[in-house]
């Protein structure tokens, strides 16, 4: 077997896994097939079952095994920390066909608490984009991004409704470099509440991230704001590696 076709069989039968556990045919707690058991089903060798049990154990899906059968941890969709920015790329990555509908797409001049996110003065010109993200059509996050003009303008010539405006910026040569997230909960607004179809106050995961070029230029201050049983966060860390995470109590932020 090539190297190519290993990793779309990996591909394929992490897909299978990874629908069967949204889907309910694996329930949380249920033991999975054995390595033998998918290799058969799929006529295929162990090293592709093993690639596909290693990408749903880093998704936090499965659990490790260790000599026993691994069990299923959660059925919610995850996402790295540490992933790309890209909700589309993530969703893609998960077997999930994302979607957006464009609410408003606005060039304006930034208020203080913004203009301070993406250290530029007050009211400076910055391009905001307000749509409603799609996980296989239905509603799952509502999104907040905002540019300053030098990368903004790159959005204002892109169809936000065509897909992923993070590529665009890329293809369009912007350094996105790093970025910083801060993660809380917060209760759905009307305006949220509408576009989600939930009832106001629904607990939404809200994740605020500000992406930088290389130099640790800002070039994004964004506020996505998750329906919890649609997304959840992971985070892998070692002793020798340890990550810098960490917990704070602060009630300042753009809302």
């Amino acid at each position: 077997m090539t190297n190519s076709s290993s990793v779309q069989q990996h591909e394929h039968i992490a897909h299978y896994l990874r629908s069967a556990i949204k889907e309910g045919t694996f329930s949380t707690g249920d033991p999975l097939p054995t390595e033998a058991e998918l290799s058969r089903r799929f006529e295929t060798s162990r090293g592709p079952v093993r690639q596909a049990m290693s990408t749903l154990r880093a998704e936090g899906l499965i659990s490790s095994g260790r000599g026993r059968r691994s069990v299923v941890l959660d059925k919610v969709s995850t996402q790295s920390f540490d992933d790309v920015i890209s909700f589309s790329q993530w969703c893609r990555k998960s077997g999930i066909q994302p979607g957006q509908k464009t609410q408003w797409v606005a060039r304006r001049k930034a208020e203080a608490a913004l203009a301070a996110q993406l250290e530029i003065s007050d009211c400076d010109p910055v391009v905001s984009v307000y749509r409603l993200r799609l996980m296989d059509g239905a509603p799952a996050m509502v999104e907040r991004l905002n540019y300053p003009l030098s990368v903004g303008r790159h959005v204002l010539a892109f169809d936000t409704d065509a897909g992923s405006i993070y590529q665009e910026l890329i293809d369009n040569g912007v350094d996105i470099n790093h970025a910083t997230r801060t993660i809380d909960a917060v209760g759905a607004d009307q305006e949220d509440a509408d576009l989600l179809e939930v009832p106001v106050g629904t607990p939404l995961l809200r994740v605020r991230r500000r992406a930088f070029t290389l130099e640790g230029t800002p070039v994004e201050y964004s506020d996505d704001r998750y329906l919890p049983w649609k997304a959840s966060f992971t985070m892998n860390s070692t002793r020798e590696h340890p990550n810098a995470l960490s917990m704070v109590s602060d009630a300042s932020y753009v809302n």
